[in-house]
């Protein structure tokens, strides 16, 4: 979100779409009021619902509650969560708190963290709101079928002084590979995804629907809030005249700002907080853009103003969030780390013209190991029960040292940290944003530093669903 935004998908590589038209723990806790426990029941199972307009059919997908996305799960920080998740598809499954800091036996990671929920089993998941900000719930099994099918919802964590604003609107992104009768389209684990930029699918939906407008209204100010659930899918939105200023990234406050280029980039798994200002005159009308993929930029929607205004001039608030309970490493004294992910369609290629040697012991004398497709420091994952790749001393900082020796983007998350991104390309950032996922370009090296405050073995992953499956993925001990 606070970097210029380059991604050249060409229109030949792009998937020609089959519907028209459619496009305990460590962590430190928040002092605040008496805590509460807050109670939710997740039901994992088959449904219908429609995602695309009539005449075409209902989808059968897979959901919780009956409902794609899953219901929004909206707590106080501070608030002690307890959330029971039952099983009723005919595969095991688990449930991924994606960029909350939780204890490690919580986090919902098969055969590392947890046993995977069996058909017909429950599993309670508790723990604190420890941040505030916008998160969100999916499944780490078989992920790139089951997120695929619908398995996911937001969870959002209220802070304690939020901005005043109007409206604050939750916006869950996908996109769903659909065949002509509005199927979900099977070919889940293609080879062809999976070596190159993963499942792009051919229909887009917000809140689990093909959306056709959004009506706002003159001197209008929202808070929306953007989690991109989508396997492979990178978005970037383009409000055309109203530019919006980023207040949170993946969860986590950053100092306002309007996103480079004027776009506002996710990755897959990633969030931002926007606000945004609606200043037109009543009536007017215009277009939300996704301009991603070059050559294949589609109107998402269309913003529509209402005839009667909120108010005649704009609000003058403060817009900046809190800050939550970060510690704060220490780049200077932080243990260093290298981490080289390599592999994909045209691999080879892009390490020969890096010089890997040049960038550090681990990439020296690189051998790939494993059968999978793409590589974390030579070896590709099979499976989540990994010996780690890293371990890392606890309550010190750390600082890991990625490049991206492969020709496609990449969202590296890791589970139960928030961590700086501190340069790119040996430049400082501007913003040094708190992240949980940071989405990587082809051939670029990024420097992300954090406190080893939260003990156990942490997944370390590509959100890139299919290329996660194909072996980047790996764990990093904090002990």
């Amino acid at each position: 979100m606070s970097t210029d935004f380059r991604l050249t998908i060409s229109r030949r590589s792009f998937l020609t779409a089959s519907l028209a038209g459619f496009a305990a723990t460590a962590v430190r806790k928040p002092a605040l009021a008496t805590q509460q426990t807050r109670r939710f029941t997740l039901r994992a199972a088959p449904g219908r619902t429609r995602l695309v307009p009539e005449p075409h059919p209902e989808t059968l997908v897979w959901c919780y509650n009956r409902r794609v996305p899953g219901p929004e799960i909206r707590v106080r920080q501070g608030d002690r969560l307890r959330i029971e998740v039952t099983n009723t598809l005919a595969e095991e499954t688990t449930v991924h708190w994606h960029g909350v800091r939780l204890p490690n036996a919580m986090d919902g990671v098969p055969h590392l963290t947890q046993n995977p929920i069996a058909p017909g089993e429950t599993f309670t998941y508790e723990f604190d709101a420890i941040d505030a900000g916008t998160f969100w719930y999916h499944p780490h099994q078989r992920s790139f079928e089951q997120v695929a099918r619908g398995l996911y919802g937001p969870l959002v964590i209220e802070e304690a002084n939020a901005p005043n604003v109007d409206r604050d609107v939750t916006w869950v992104l996908d996109d769903w590979r659909l065949d002509s009768d509005a199927a979900v389209s099977d070919d889940f684990g293609a080879a062809m995804d999976a070596s190159h930029a993963g499942r792009l699918g051919n229909t887009v939906t917000i809140n689990g629907r093909v959306p056709e407008t959004f009506t706002v209204r003159s001197g209008e100010r929202i808070r929306l809030r953007l989690i991109n659930a989508a396997n492979a899918r990178i978005f970037a939105l383009d409000f055309g005249d109203h530019t919006p200023r980023v207040i949170a990234l993946d969860g986590q406050p950053v100092t306002p700002h309007a996103p480079a280029g004027g776009l506002a980039v996710l990755g897959p798994a990633m969030r931002a907080d926007l606000i945004l200002d609606f200043s037109a005159e009543p009536s007017s009308r215009l277009q939300l853009v996704d301009r991603a993929y070059r050559g294949n930029e589609y109107r998402v929607l269309d913003i529509v103003y209402g005839d009667t205004p909120l108010r005649d001039a704009l609000p003058d608030r403060d817009i900046a969030l809190p800050a939550n309970p970060l510690p704060e490493p220490d780049p200077a004294s932080a243990r260093r780390h290298d981490v080289l992910f390599t592999g994909g369609m045209m691999g080879a290629m892009v390490e020969r013209q890096m010089d890997l040697d040049a960038f550090g012991d681990a990439m020296r004398g690189l051998r790939h190991e494993g059968r999978g497709i793409w590589f974390v420091n030579g070896k590709a994952a099979e499976g989540h029960a990994l010996d780690p790749f890293l371990t890392l001393e606890s309550g010190a900082s750390h600082v890991l040292q990625m490049t991206n020796a492969t020709a496609f983007h990449h969202p590296i998350h890791l589970h139960g940290y928030s961590f700086r991104v501190i340069s790119r390309d040996g430049k400082p950032t501007k913003h040094r944003e708190w992240q949980d996922t940071v989405l990587m370009a082809p051939r670029e090296r990024v420097e992300i530093a954090f406190v080893a405050d939260n003990p156990g073995d942490w997944m370390f992953h590509c959100h890139i669903l299919e290329h996660q499956a194909a072996g980047m993925m790996g764990v990093i001990r904090v002990a």
